[in-house]
């Protein structure tokens, strides 16, 4: 009988202590979304606007202004001093900062190494394009006049995170792969997602995003969306856009 228990008990412990092994084992990485920066905008129907992207390099301790159409600055390497009137803002790796249409934004390259940005811009879709641009999508379908959302997020998927359910934006968006591989599927074709890429999607396509690889997948979303209206939306969009 002495056996017997001691046997049980230590069947017991094993098992206790193979519970508390799990219990206390770390969670699977979960999709992390950061808001950079966000406003929101008066648009009008009957003028058409398209995403586009715009390089912005700055030499050490140089400067530069842009003025441009409504957009959010992200600061991809290096710092800037940002100035528009008498608002000053320092931006650093992953910041971002909202500069309206017609404000002349003085730029300043901090520290000891040179500044590069990307400039997101809700340009209009007859306009040319601008010096040191990146990318330019057609004009964006189905905005509506009346207040709007303008956003840019960072998102992050895990390493092999599955493909999320189909969805589409209810308005549309730019993306901008920053670092990893993703797979953007549509229409049930699987596409490889490089750094450096840039991706547009309007509110007519349905689309899927994972991260197959063993690195986490990080990228940019410059959204907009009609105001009380979710960006994000399941399934296919109606027939009648």
């Amino acid at each position: 009988m002495r056996f017997g228990t001691t046997v049980i008990a230590a069947l017991c412990s094993a098992a206790c202590g193979t519970v508390a092994i799990a219990q206390n084992a770390p969670a699977p990485s979960a999709t992390t979304r950061t808001v950079v920066a966000a406003t929101k905008l008066n648009l009008s129907a009957d003028k058409p606007l398209s995403f586009a992207a715009t390089r912005v390099a700055i030499p050490r301790a140089q400067k530069e202004t842009v003025s441009a159409a409504d957009g959010i600055l992200y600061q991809v390497s290096g710092s800037t001093e940002v100035s528009i009137g008498n608002e000053h803002k320092t931006l650093a790796p992953g910041e971002g900062m909202f500069v309206a249409a017609g404000a002349a934004a003085s730029l300043t390259a901090k520290g000891d190494e040179p500044s590069n940005l990307i400039h997101f811009v809700l340009a209009p879709a007859s306009g040319q394009a601008a010096a040191n641009e990146l990318h330019r999508t057609s004009a964006i379908p189905g905005l509506k006049t009346g207040p709007h959302d303008l956003n840019l997020t960072r998102v992050t998927f895990p390493p092999q995170m599955p493909s999320n359910p189909p969805h589409h934006r209810s308005s549309g968006a730019l993306y901008y792969v920053v670092s990893g591989t993703g797979a953007n599927t549509v229409d049930g074709k699987i596409e490889t997602r490089t750094p450096g890429t840039f991706i547009y999607k309007p509110s007519t396509l349905v689309h899927q995003w994972g991260n197959p690889g063993s690195m986490p997948l990080t990228f940019l979303v410059f959204n907009i969306n009609q105001e009380g209206v979710a960006a994000v939306i399941s399934d296919a969009p109606p027939r009648s856009q």
